[in-house]
């Protein structure tokens, strides 16, 4: 499984207490609830992510991808919350025509925690929560089934509106995704450019647009590491500064110096 950098929640379901009145964090990793959907489109699932994190309190563990196009997108929290996720996710996927499977899973055996990648990340979500946020930037995705077709419809979206190229996918079976941000109408613009020019290379698989991310969702997706702001490194106190030491020079005497003389004109 490919993990990303860890996401940020609105409310995070494993900060409540178990039955036994516990506050672990190991403890409430092994007791969270699991669902997983799967689609057969990287586009889908971002948007199927998209939709179950904004329909109840999960946390987006990330993406599982094994090929042939099979993608599954995994979220963690309390079972009620997985559900109505996963329920959102199924609808989602369906009405996107890519649904492939869906399960949810009340109290997963440690021994999965083990083996699988379903939960590697969850303590660090637990010890450092933030409120989410919901970025200023859309997301669009555009999935096509041939290399040539996707980087000449990236390309032509580029050139036909103000859009930053931030990333590619592949899953498998042929199957590529370009993943651009910028504003709403930036995106749908250039999407509508690079449909053309996919179908015109090639095989148009799928397009989606997220208008509003939400941060977790954000933190999933590959980036450009040209793009990925560097942080300030703090300044270690005390700083040694060593200056290098000047040569003394010797000034003459001024009183042993002869006196000056003026000649008339």
């Amino acid at each position: 499984m490919e993990l990303y950098k860890r996401g940020i929640v609105p409310h995070n379901p494993l900060s409540q207490r178990d039955a036994g009145g516990s506050r672990d964090g190991d403890s409430r990793v092994s007791q969270s609830s699991l669902g997983l959907v799967s689609t057969l489109s990287f586009p889908v699932i971002v948007s199927t992510a998209d939709a179950m994190l904004k329909s109840a309190g999960v946390i987006l563990i990330g993406y599982e991808k094994i090929g042939s196009g099979h993608c599954t997108a995994i979220v963690r929290g309390a079972f009620a919350e997985v559900r109505i996720a996963v329920e959102a996710g199924v609808a989602h996927a369906k009405q996107e025509g890519q649904l492939l499977s869906s399960l949810v899973i009340p109290r997963p055996f440690p021994n999965l925690e083990v083996i699988f990648p379903i939960g590697s990340n969850l303590l660090d979500q637990i010890q450092e929560h933030d409120p989410s946020r919901i970025s200023n930037q859309a997301i669009g995705l555009l999935e096509t089934r041939g290399f040539p077709a996707m980087v000449g419809a990236a390309d032509a979206m580029l050139k036909a509106a103000d859009v930053q190229l931030t990333a590619y996918e592949t899953i498998g079976a042929g199957l590529c995704t370009a993943i651009i941000r910028g504003a709403v109408a930036d995106v749908a613009m250039a999407l509508q450019v690079g449909i053309a020019e996919a179908n015109r290379i090639g095989e148009l698989v799928a397009v989606t647009v997220i208008p509003r991310p939400l941060e977790d969702l954000e933190k999933t997706l590959p980036a450009a590491s040209c793009l990925i702001e560097e942080q300030p490194q703090p300044l270690m106190l005390p700083v040694n500064v060593k200056e290098a030491e000047k040569e003394l020079v010797e000034l003459p005497d001024l009183r042993k110096l002869p006196p000056l003389r003026i000649k008339d004109s």
